[in-house]
This record gives structure tokens, sequence and C-alpha cells, in this order.
């Protein structure tokens, strides 16, 4: 009889163990499967992290305070409040942007960021938000009239900017350039430090970026080239599997874009 009666304890024991241990993997399982998901991660944290050049004027910059400004900074911080999280704002070295995204250092990447052929390759891009063009400037007194002109000139070209894509469709005018090839620097400020010096002949660089510095450094001083390097749009980049934010961005800028906040945010950094 004990011997039964120990048989039946064990038994059940072994049942209840079994029994528990389904029930652990089924909890593991539910567990696991909100944990992989990235927008669900996002959530719980509470806030992203927007990985940006902090010198990009007027789309985000430090103003005279030191604080972040700028046309995305205020896009960012709407579209965030819509969404219920909060955007922290990292500034990053623009030449390690993609890395930086697909590292989890950086949620996104949003400042003027263009939306190219080679960069889909690496991010997912919202719909685009602003047009742009790929513009050549010069000083005023500059010689230098139309795109044949840069021949034998120093050009000056922010690193890993699209810019750099849109001169080097063009081979036969690289190949033309002092040295054959542009002189690619890290920031577009050091690329006017250098034009303003005479280091450089002319720089490239993104048209809304162009406009901003001439209106605070001086019209006089500079000039813009009627021919160009082709047009652009600016979107956002996300990782490839963040597909959830991906939406709920697009979602919040059709919204704003409804509702008036878009242009109003507009008006405040492009307005006259």
């Amino acid at each position: 009889m004990k011997k039964t009666m120990g048989r039946l304890i064990a038994l059940t024991l072994v049942l209840a163990l079994g029994l528990a241990g389904l029930a652990g993997c089924g909890q593991q399982g539910e567990s696991k499967n909100v944990k992989t998901d990235p927008f669900a991660q996002l959530q719980d944290r509470g806030y992203v992290v927007m990985g940006m050049d902090d010198t990009f004027a007027p789309m985000g910059f430090r103003d005279k305070n030191g604080e972040l400004v700028g046309f995305d900074i205020d896009l960012a911080k709407e579209v965030f409040q819509r969404i219920g999280l909060e955007v922290r704002f990292q500034p990053i070295e623009w030449t390690m942007k993609e890395s930086e995204l697909n590292n989890g250092n950086i949620d996104l990447i949003w400042n003027g960021y263009s939306i190219t052929e080679e960069r889909k390759a690496k991010v997912a891009f919202s719909e685009p938000y602003l047009g742009n063009r790929q513009v050549i400037i010069t000083l005023a007194e500059s010689p230098i009239a139309v795109k044949a002109d840069l021949a034998g000139k120093k050009v000056a070209i922010q690193n890993e900017s699209s810019a750099v894509e849109a001169v080097n469709k063009e081979p036969e005018l690289v190949a033309s350039l002092d040295g054959g090839e542009p002189v690619l620097l890290d920031t577009n400020n050091e690329c006017f430090m250098d034009l303003e010096s005479k280091r450089v002949d002319a720089v490239v660089a993104d048209e809304v970026l162009v406009k901003y510095v001439i209106k605070e450094r001086g019209p006089e001083k500079f000039k813009i080239l009627e021919e160009n390097f082709g047009e652009e749009e600016y979107g956002i980049g996300v990782r490839k599997e963040d597909t959830k934010l991906l939406a709920e961005i697009n979602k919040a800028m059709d919204e704003m874009r409804e509702d008036g906040k878009y242009d109003e945010i507009y008006q405040k950094w492009f307005a006259n």
C-alpha cells in the first residue's frame, strides 16, 4: 500500500512539474514576442533617440545659447508628442549616421537627411516631407558663373552628405577639379569657413542650408549659381525592421499637414 501511495505521489509531482513547465514556456513565449517587437520596446522605454548633425541650420543646430533648435527639431517634438514618446536629440558624426542607427545607438536619422538610392539600401525612409536642391555657392566676387568654371578649382563638400553623391554623378566634372576630387570636410560650417578664407573656391551644399547661411552671414558676401546638382527630398530614416515606428511617424506627419501644424512650423523657419 505504501509503495502504491508513493508511486501515486511521485506521478502527481511529475505531472504538476510538467504542467508548470508548459505554462512557463507559454509565458516565456508571450514575453519573448513582446520583447522582440521593436515598437513595443520603444514604448516600454518611453523615448526615442534621434541622431542629427547639430551644425545643419536651419534643420537642426545650436542657437546662441547652445540650445538645439530648427525646423526638424520642432517637427520631431510635435511628431513624437502625438505618438506618445519623448524624443531625445543625439548629435552624431554624420559620416557614421547609418552605422549609429543600425548598431542601435540611435533610433532614427532626422536632420536634412536626403533620400537617395544608396541610403535606401541601408535604412527605411518615411514619406518625403521637404524638397531640396544641391546648389553651388561662391564668394560674390568669384569669376565662377557656371559648372564648367569649376574646372581647376577647389570645391568643398561635407563628407558623406548627399551633395557628394550628387557631384559624383558627374565624373568628368569631378576629374576636372583641382586634385581630381572635391575637398571633403566634416561639417558644412568648415566648408563655409574655408570658402570665406579663400582656401576653397566653391561649396556644394543643400539649398536650405545655403540660404540660411547667406542670410546670417550677409547676402552681399556670396552668390548661388543658377546651375545646380539636382533636386532631392528629405526623409526620416529608421531601421528596416522598425515598420511600426515608421508607420506612426508617417501617420503623425499626415495629421500635421491636415491640421495646419506642419505649415505653422514651416512658416517659422522658412518665411522670407
